[in-house]
C-alpha cells in the first residue's frame, strides 16, 4: 500500500473516532452530581456571622444566568463586616458562565485599581490564590477577592478556568462550577480590609463542596 494511501486511511479513521467521540459526548450530556442548594448555606462560618441575604432583580439574573446563588452579609463581633457572593452554572455547554467581576462592576460605575493575587490559606493546611482589586463608586470603597470554584479546583485565572472546563467537560462530562467573590469596606487600612475579606474566604472554602461540588 502507498504511503500515501496510508496517511489517507489514518487521517480517515482520526475524523471518523472523533465524530463518534463528539456525537457520544453530545448524546450522554452533563453527568449528574448532588449539590445542596446555596439557600442552605451555612449561616455561620467560623467567626462570622449571617447578617442577611440580598436578592437580586429579575434583570440581573437574566443577564447572570446563574442556575444558583448565594448573596450574603456577614458580620463578625468586633464590628467587620463583609460581602459573600457565589454564582453557580449547573452547566457551561449553553452558553451560560460566570461573569467575571473585571467586566460587571465598571459597567456599574465601579472602578477597579491596585489588581494583584492573594494568597488564601485554608484551615486544613492547603492553600490557593485568588484575585484582588481595590474597587471604588464615589466615596465608598471596598477590597475585593474573587476566584472561580469547581470540579475540585480554585483558580484564580479566567482564561485558566475556562481551559480546565473544556478539559472536564470531555474528561469527566461535566461543566459545572461557580464564580465566588468576597468584598470587604475599607474603613482603616488596605492590608487590614484584606485580612478580613482572606479570613472569610478561607472558612468559606471548607463549606463550598457540598454547594458547588468538587
Amino acid at each position: 500500500m502507498k504511503t500515501s494511501t496510508v496517511r489517507f486511511v489514518v487521517l480517515l479513521v482520526a475524523i471518523l473516532g472523533v465524530g463518534v467521540l463528539v456525537n457520544t459526548w453530545a448524546l450522554l450530556g452533563e453527568a449528574h452530581v448532588d449539590r445542596k442548594p446555596l439557600s442552605i448555606f451555612p449561616e455561620q462560618l467560623g467567626a462570622w456571622q449571617k447578617s442577611g441575604d440580598q436578592i437580586l432583580d429579575e434583570p440581573t439574573l437574566k443577564v447572570l444566568r446563574a442556575s444558583d446563588y448565594l448573596l450574603r452579609d456577614f458580620h463578625r463581633t468586633d464590628g467587620a463586616t463583609a460581602n459573600f457572593y457565589v454564582g453557580y452554572y449547573a452547566s457551561q455547554r449553553n452558553g451560560a458562565s460566570y461573569h467575571s467581576p473585571l467586566n460587571c462592576l465598571p459597567g456599574s460605575g465601579w472602578m477597579l485599581t491596585e489588581p494583584g493575587n492573594v494568597s488564601i490559606a485554608r484551615p486544613d493546611g492547603s492553600s490557593f490564590v485568588a484575585n484582588k482589586y481595590v474597587i471604588q463608586n464615589g466615596d465608598y470603597r471596598s477590597l475585593m477577592i474573587y476566584w472561580y470554584q469547581g470540579r475540585g479546583r480554585s483558580v484564580a485565572s479566567e482564561y485558566w478556568g475556562k481551559i480546565y472546563t473544556m478539559i472536564d467537560s470531555v474528561r469527566l462530562r461535566r461543566s459545572d462550577g461557580a464564580l465566588v467573590r468576597v468584598t470587604v469596606p475599607i474603613t482603616g487600612s488596605e492590608q487590614k480590609a484584606l485580612q478580613t475579606a482572606t479570613e472569610l474566604a478561607a472558612a468559606a472554602t471548607m463549606a463550598l463542596p457540598e454547594y458547588v461540588p468538587d
